[in-house]
């Protein structure tokens, strides 16, 4: 579940009315389309698997324990491959070590993604209470899988580099600089960060 295009444009628009700087990026790049992620384990021990290297690393990895385990979304059938079989499907020592504490913690139930807190700040500190995840990937995870509409990953690169862009600013703001601009546009933060990336893979003249 992710925002809807609908969402998209209502928070990108009430953002706007406020910003005249937003108001002249969308002019220029108009509206992103939504992204959407599955939701529950497999999506975070994707995360965890692609983490550091490319995109077609990371798919030909996934593909590989796909193939390895029948049903890459059970965390038993991860845990019935023992290092070597993991390190043929793509996995690090260190990346074997997160994915097996995810597959356990969910298979022992001590992680139900059914019942993460409705409170967003709450909400990432159960996730990354698990090694492996950190902030960025907790935050990426609500707000493309659980479409939670005021989730910031100020963390991001590219977030950081078009708040910069759009905002005016001589240099690209770190997190905590991005963190305190984003406040202004709560609650619709998702949908700015979804521009965001829009708008970075946006030629702009």
């Amino acid at each position: 579940m992710s925002l809807t295009a609908e969402q998209l444009r209502a928070g990108i628009n009430a953002v706007a009315a406020r910003e005249p700087r937003v108001a002249a990026a969308l002019a220029r790049v108009g509206y992103p389309e939504p992204r959407a992620r599955g939701r529950g384990y497999a999506t975070l021990l994707r995360t965890i698997l692609g983490q550091q290297v490319s995109f077609l690393a990371a798919d030909a990895m996934w593909r590989k324990f796909e193939a390895a385990t029948g049903d890459p979304a059970d965390p038993l059938a991860l845990l019935a491959l023992d290092d070597a079989a993991l390190r043929a499907c793509g996995f690090s020592r260190q990346k074997a070590a997160y994915g097996r504490g995810l597959a356990e913690a969910v298979a022992q139930g001590t992680l139900d993604f059914d019942a993460l807190p409705a409170d967003d700040d709450a909400a990432v500190e159960v996730l990354v209470a698990l090694k492996g995840i950190g902030r960025w990937s907790a935050e990426i995870y609500l707000l493309f899988s659980e479409g939670r509409a005021d989730v910031f990953p100020a963390g991001d690169l590219a977030v950081q580099i078009e708040v910069g862009r759009i905002m005016g600013l001589e240099q690209r703001p770190g997190e905590k600089a991005t963190r305190e601009i984003a406040e202004a546009w709560r609650p619709w933060r998702g949908a700015m960060a979804t521009f965001l990336w829009h708008h970075y893979k946006t030629e702009v003249i």
